[in-house]
């Protein structure tokens, strides 16, 4: 591979294949020169300095092989063995166009090659003397002035460097282009992973107060529960601490899916929404502080519509709206009955959750920064499918959440 043909300020392979060609463009014209000075005075005594030039000609340009592969970024010093190197080669080819002015044709590769290893301005100072070499000794050889080889040379000369000049702006621009692209595609990727790392966040916030933290909950109440009737009724408390072992294995059976990532273990166990949904309502029976002399909280559960299979991320979302629900009740309300209700329409699947509790002024929600992770939770759940959710209550008279997902969006 020849000296000149390896990058075009670092551009790539278009950039290199375009220095190889002038590179075999350069030994092309050097060859065609010296056969066209041989034909013509190869019996005259400069045809031995002649042809000994060329070879030493052909020689150092070579030598550029061993060159910095980085030599034409505009930021890379010039080094002195290189500065030598190259008023060599020039200093050789203007003495060859002296003796043999067919040689001059040698000075668009060679204008090429300053462009490319020497500053901008340094090209351009060098042009002048080049082109002036190459006017003079044609002009010389005509033997007249010719308009023509007064003007040819400058005019090309001008050619290789405007288009030379316009390339490299070119490839800057896309270095800057590329370089910017890069900067913003790495920009985009942080941006991601945080946006990533605060959704995954707020879903493990969600998921642990949803199950775990409800479970500890209930927990700490049954086992409040059973201190406090220990000494009067023994039975009793120990069923409430049964109760509450049987809380611990299912936190346990979750903690242990959440870790995994899995479905919610009532899923997982009865194996569709429905019977999730029945087996929920029968654990919260009885569940939470009396709030009637007959005891603690009745769950009703009911069904409305066709049922409809549903993909498991929506079934998984309306237990768990389901469970966070009953927890705000269990600790909230005071109630002594509670009704879940799932609806099924033909555009979308609707769960209710109505008690007959303390109640509340839905205003308050607008007015006041909603406390714990309650409702956000629910408000979040639904709003991943584009779904509502809407709350009615008034003290004194319950409440009813109502979670709407359309069907198209799960």
């Amino acid at each position: 591979m020849f000296g000149a043909g390896r990058g075009f300020d670092g551009a790539g392979v278009d950039a290199r294949r375009l220095g190889l060609v002038m590179d075999a463009a350069f030994y092309v014209l050097l060859a065609a020169s010296l056969a066209r000075f041989l034909i013509r005075h190869h019996d005259t005594p400069r045809a031995s300095w002649v042809i000994a030039l060329s070879v030493l000609l052909a020689v150092l340009y070579a030598l550029d092989a061993r060159s910095d592969r980085h030599r034409d970024r505009p930021d890379h010093p010039l080094r002195p063995w290189r500065t030598v190197w190259f008023g060599s080669v020039v200093a050789v080819w203007a003495v060859l166009v002296v003796l043999g002015p067919s040689f001059a044709w040698c000075a668009v590769p060679l204008l090429f090659l300053a462009l490319r290893i020497l500053p901008q301005r340094a090209a351009l100072a060098l042009s002048v003397p080049l082109t002036a070499l190459v006017v003079c000794t044609q002009i010389r050889l005509a033997g007249w002035l010719d308009p023509n080889l007064l003007l040819a040379p400058p005019a090309v000369a001008a050619i290789v460097i405007s288009v030379f000049v316009y390339m490299r702006r070119q490839t800057e621009r896309q270095a800057a282009l590329i370089a910017d692209l890069v900067r913003t595609r790495a920009e985009l990727a942080g941006i991601e992973r945080r946006e990533g790392m605060l959704e995954e966040r707020g879903r493990l916030a969600m998921e642990i107060h949803d199950t775990l933290a409800q479970g500890l909950s209930s927990q700490r109440m049954l086992l409040q529960a059973a201190e406090l009737v220990w000494e009067q009724d023994s039975g009793r408390a120990w069923e409430h601490v049964r109760t509450a072992a049987g809380i611990a294995d299912r936190n346990l059976a979750e903690a242990r899916r959440f870790v995994h990532d899995l479905a919610p273990a009532e899923l997982a166990e009865n194996g569709s929404l429905a019977a999730a949904l029945r087996t929920l309502a029968a654990r919260e029976t009885g569940a939470g502080e009396p709030a009637a002399p007959m005891g603690g909280l009745t769950v009703n559960l009911q069904f409305d519509g066709t049922p409809a299979d549903l993909p498991a991320r929506v079934e998984s979302t309306l237990l768990r709206i389901a469970q966070g629900a009953l927890a705000n009740v269990r600790e909230h309300a005071g109630a002594a009955i509670a009704t879940i209700t799932l609806t099924y329409l033909d555009d979308q699947v609707v769960l209710d959750i109505a008690d007959d509790g303390c109640g509340f002024d839905p205003a308050r929600l607008t007015s006041e920064p909603e406390r714990g992770h309650g409702l956000p939770a629910i408000r979040a759940r639904v709003r991943q499918f584009g779904g509502t959710v809407t709350i009615e209550s008034a003290p004194g008279e319950g409440t009813v959440l109502s979670a709407a997902i359309p069907l198209e969006s799960s």
